[in-house]
């Protein structure tokens, strides 16, 4: 194989990486656009069955009850600037770790400011990524 063709796999092969990265970081997004629209489709889309919410408590939630969460009012969000988003892909796995500033009430509380942070980790079924867990905290 000549340079030249070692070369544009190498390219492709940077490019797919990147594709794949940036699906991931919109799973991300689509997450927040989920919880901030109440959008129960869009949140069953991006949200594998098996997924789990640690929230900052400890807490556990199954992606039917974060969903269900979101719907009732028990978890607002109005809105989210996401500040920093860092994809580590490896195969069919993936972890991002996103950083935002979000304005939510959650569990009857106000309305507040938070610099949320989430560990995400994703799988890949055929061609979609999809959000098995995530971890919150601040930052």
């Amino acid at each position: 194989m000549g340079r030249s063709q070692k070369e544009n796999r190498r390219k492709y092969r940077e490019k797919e990486r990147m594709n794949e990265k940036e699906s991931i970081e919109n799973c991300y997004r689509q997450m927040y656009l989920g919880m901030t629209e109440k959008d129960q489709d869009l949140l069953s889309e991006v949200l594998d069955d098996s997924f789990v919410l640690v929230h900052m408590t400890g807490m556990r939630q199954s992606k039917t009850e974060f969903i269900q969460a979101v719907e009732n009012g028990t978890l607002n969000y109005y809105s989210a600037n996401h500040q920093r988003i860092e994809v580590s892909c490896h195969g069919e796995c993936a972890e991002l770790i996103g950083q935002s500033v979000v304005n939510a009430a959650v569990f009857g509380g106000g309305s507040h400011t938070w610099r949320l942070q989430q560990k995400l980790k994703l799988i890949k079924k055929g061609d979609v990524w999809l959000i098995t867990e995530s971890k919150a905290s601040t930052y």
